[in-house]
């Protein structure tokens, strides 16, 4: 592409404005056909080679890092299919282009952040639109959802979107978006996403999967129906807790919506930068691998809490427990890595004990790196839900959720152990009502 295109995806954009859709990347290079185009490439190669080609400058094997923030015309209204940082960047767009091939769209945007992405989806919807959203949402988006209410209107329904009866209940003539998080954070309850997604096009709704979770390496939404696919690539897409980004996907085949959401990145200012696309475009690299023994980890781990008697629950749907077992074997291709579990004792004592008390698990926030990470949704984050909101999602202050690293599985079991036999003894009430 080396001329702009007018772009009238946004109403009140002007109308003097240059595409922000990369340029087409040439294949005959003399580097030979593009990976991503040979046929039947599985999931391990594509993670390795998508979005990427031999430089054809000097054949770098590694995407060049662009940290220019503008670039040169070549003569008026012609350049070289880029002119601003903010609307694109080649180093953005190897990742874009390669999310969009991992996740099977038609066309991705990198945000600064994971809310920024949320941000991005959330301004597709015109005033006086209804949403309804999965009801254990991420704190995050919980919150964007609240602030979007008091200050734009923007009415909002929380459901368990398992209950599909109760979904066609609360669509209304102007619901625009069902939003959907599966697994859940951080209860990991799971959403029929082609259920959903028929119920949504029927009402002429988008369907909108925080895929952050899973992953394409472990499910793609797009391949049930859904519209829009959003991601925080700080966490398993990057993988090393070094970086943080977002990205919003349109589904295969929607070259319109694509066009639309890299429009409002660029009109909100929202744009990732170079350097953090080029992190997490060598993060890509290892997804599989990292996937592979993270899941194994997990699968252990959760085998592990579901044997102790100090635990009341484990949400895993790894685990033949879970009720939803049946839907992660259809639409997902593995459980993930994510759990949470409630103590039969939940007090506040006993979960700072074992919050404390762990030495492997990080306590923090965030999720999907190298290194094993605990947090307490209540009081972390999930604080910006009010205590009825939290009770509302059954987010107990019990609660306790792990992103299992890829650490040696009995090193983990062992730190769990270990904080579960430290443990203060549960206070009793006598019959006198005293305490002992």
């Amino acid at each position: 592409m080396s001329d702009t295109h007018l772009d009238s995806n946004i109403p009140g954009n002007p109308a003097y404005h240059f595409t922000i859709l990369p340029p087409e990347r040439a294949t005959g290079a003399g580097w030979g056909q593009r990976p991503e185009l040979v046929p039947g490439a599985r999931a391990l190669t594509r993670c390795v080679h998508a979005g990427v080609q031999p430089d054809p400058a000097y054949g770098a094997v590694m995407p060049p890092l662009y940290l220019s923030s503008t670039f040169a015309f070549k003569d008026i209204c012609t350049n070289a299919g880029y002119d601003y940082t903010r609307s694109g960047n080649p180093t953005r767009a190897c990742l874009e282009e390669a999310l969009t091939i991992l996740e099977g769209g038609s066309g991705a945007t990198c945000t600064s952040t994971g809310m920024s992405a949320v941000i991005v989806a959330l301004n597709l919807l015109p005033v006086g639109s209804h949403l309804i959203c999965t009801v254990d949402c991420y704190g995050g988006t919980f919150r964007a959802l609240e602030h979007a209410k008091k200050t734009y209107g923007l009415e909002v329904t929380y459901l368990d979107l398992a209950d599909l009866d109760a979904v066609k209940a609360a669509l209304r003539p102007t619901t625009r978006m069902i939003w959907v998080e599966t697994p859940s954070n951080p209860l990991l309850r799971l959403t029929d996403i082609a259920a959903i997604a028929k119920l949504a096009k029927a009402h002429g709704a988008l369907t909108a999967v925080d895929n952050t979770f899973l992953s394409p390496g472990l499910q793609r939404p797009f391949e049930h129906g859904a519209d829009l696919v959003i991601h925080s690539t700080t966490k398993y897409l990057n993988g090393h807790s070094d970086v943080v980004g977002g990205a919003v996907l349109a589904a295969p085949g929607n070259t319109a919506l694509a066009q639309q959401i890299q429009s409002l990145n660029n009109l909100l200012g929202t744009s990732q930068s170079p350097h953090d696309c080029f992190l997490v475009l060598r993060g890509l690299k290892t997804l599989q691998v990292r996937l592979k023994q993270h899941q194994a980890t997990a699968t252990e781990v959760a085998a592990f809490l579901d044997a102790r008697p100090e635990v009341r629950v484990v949400h895993y749907p790894g685990l033949a427990s879970h009720p939803q077992r049946a839907l992660a074997e259809r639409q997902q291709d593995g459980p993930g890595a994510m759990l949470s579990f409630e103590l039969n004792d939940g007090s506040r004592e006993r979960v700072d004990h074992i919050l404390r008390s762990l030495r492997w698990f990080t306590l923090a926030e965030s999720l999907g790196g190298v290194e094993s990470l605990v947090a307490h949704p209540a009081s972390m984050t999930h604080a910006s839900m009010t205590p009825e909101a939290r009770a509302k999602a059954g987010i107990s202050d019990g609660l306790i959720r792990l992103s299992i690293g890829i650490e040696d599985p009995a090193d983990l079991i062992e730190d769990l152990r270990q904080a579960f036999e430290t443990l203060p003894v549960p206070t009793i009430a006598t019959h006198a009502g005293a305490h002992i």
